[in-house]
């Protein structure tokens, strides 16, 4: 266990660790990360759909995992209100909210009101991706939900990733699901999730930043609608 470890993994071993879980499904790969990092594994959930399906497949793996939340303090009342209900249905996990190192109204003061109209990569720097390289300081290995098929710029990802980023293994179990995949798990097993999935919105962040999408549109299309951005810079 935590033989692996960002520092000393060559592009051609995560290639290698790659190619031999290539015919294995989720939970071969989730089963895989709690072996090699065990407590060292983190999940750095956004509440989505996609994230409601990883922590319950997570659950039954292991029932204590730690999962990390970024509060940017701007998100919808209906996200909170998720995770209070997933709180209930898995007493046992350990559900962190993680906020970021200045208030918005500290913000305010050093970069003007509403940052997130103005500069959006730079909120969106300070309020997500500076705690979570806060979180992620030490860590071996975290847990993501991206998919191939939400957007381009995720289409490449692989089981395990070399996450430059924070220097750390970045793990992605969900990588093959499709979004009708998804949404069958959530309702065959009757799973919490974000009623703001059923009023037209496939990726939800911040309040302030998010926008519903037509039927059958970009799933992430919705993300700072009005800028050339469509992601946060956690995934870049």
């Amino acid at each position: 266990m935590g033989l692996l470890s960002y520092q000393t993994l060559t592009a051609e071993g995560f290639e290698q660790i790659n190619k031999e879980l290539e015919k294995k499904d989720t939970m071969d790969v989730l089963h895989w990360a709690y072996d090699q990092f065990g407590d060292g594994l983190v999940y750095a959930c956004s509440f989505g759909a996609e994230g409601i399906v990883l922590i319950d497949l997570i659950s039954k793996v292991r029932k204590d995992a730690k999962i990390v939340f970024l509060d940017t303090n701007k998100h919808f009342k209906e996200t909170y209100e998720t995770i209070e209900r997933v709180r209930e249905k898995y007493p046992t996990l350990q559900i962190q909210i993680v906020e970021p190192l200045i208030t918005l109204e500290q913000q305010a003061e050093q970069f003007g009101d509403e940052l997130w109209k103005t500069n959006p990569n730079q909120c969106c720097q300070i309020r997500k991706v500076e705690p979570m390289a806060k979180i992620l300081t030490g860590v071996p290995a975290w847990l993501s939900g991206l998919r191939r098929d939400q957007s381009a710029s995720r289409a490449n990802t692989q089981y395990v990733n070399q996450d430059n980023k924070f220097q750390s293994i970045k793990v992605c179990p969900l990588i093959h699901w499709t979004w009708d995949d998804v949404w069958m798990y959530i309702r065959l097993n009757e799973l919490p999730y974000n009623p703001l999935h059923d009023q037209g919105y496939p990726s939800i962040g911040c309040e302030t930043c998010t926008l519903p999408v037509e039927e059958g549109g970009d799933s992430r299309a919705g993300r700072w609608a009005n800028f050339n951005k469509t992601e946060c810079g956690l995934h870049q």
